[in-house]
């Protein structure tokens, strides 16, 4: 797909990998919309790259019905929304002390990640569908965050690598389910990426989850993830596919 003069909806783009995302998109030619609940930092992000700011919460589905009307409503037809809104909490099912998960805890992340995700698929595809359609009747790409945690969780993730599993499930059947209207859906499962989330963890548990990349021995950075996220959009005959973006990164179990 040519991304030059479409618009694109990008959540969680106020800072990380979908502000990397933003850019990235903008710098192809993408009208951006920026949805994020914080209103200061993706404010910032829209104005940085030319787009416009919708403050969404992705749990509500009044507010990306919102989001969506906005990017449905700009410039260039709606053709490419991307997820990156999401949380990361850390608790054992049965923790050291003895107490068991916080079921709150848990829900939230599987609202943030997985009903968030399937909120902004679901509305944007929906908009996608009333374009007029392009080379081989394709409307639109949807791109999802999942996470190398999916497949590998270590002791602690079990909340998240639930919700990040969950979106790498739902992209097969959602790219069957969207194949009607011409709407792509691929999945990219970041491992440890360069981001505020990485750095709030202590180093001594940092580097030793550095040490199992294979290479290039480092940490991946937000523009690596935006650039994944750009292939994804332009090569047309990708559908369906969840795709690791780690270095070879295979998470240990502590």
């Amino acid at each position: 797909m040519e991304l030059q003069g479409v618009t694109a909806l990008v959540s969680g783009a106020g800072g990380g990998l979908g502000a990397a995302t933003a850019r990235e998109l903008a710098k192809a030619g993408a009208h951006v919309v920026v949805a994020d609940l914080d209103a200061g930092r993706g404010g910032r992000v829209a104005d940085e790259v030319g787009g416009t700011f919708v403050e969404t919460d992705v749990t509500d589905a009044g507010s990306v019905e919102r989001a969506v009307e906005v990017a449905a409503g700009a410039a260039g037809p709606l053709r490419v929304a991307v997820s990156c809104a999401g949380i990361a909490p850390a608790a054992r099912t049965v923790g050291l002390d003895g107490r068991p998960h916080d079921v709150e805890t848990f829900e939230r992340a599987l609202a943030v990640n997985v009903v968030g995700t399937f909120n902004v698929m679901r509305l944007a595809a929906a908009a996608m569908a009333a374009t007029e359609p392009l080379e081989d009747g394709e409307r639109g790409v949807v791109v999802n965050t999942s996470s190398a945690a999916a497949e590998d969780g270590q002791a602690g993730q079990v909340a998240y690598a639930a919700s990040k599993g969950a979106v790498a499930a739902l992209t097969l059947p959602a790219a069957r389910d969207l194949a009607s209207v011409g709407v792509r859906v691929c999945a990219l499962s970041p491992g440890l990426f360069d981001t505020p989330l990485l750095a709030a963890i202590p180093p001594e548990f940092r580097r030793p989850l550095e040490r199992q990349i294979v290479f290039p021995p480092r940490p991946g950075t937000p523009e690596e993830f935006a650039r994944a996220v750009r292939a994804v959009c332009e090569l047309g005959y990708l559908n369906a596919a969840v795709v690791r973006l780690d270095g070879g990164l295979r998470l240990p179990n502590t």
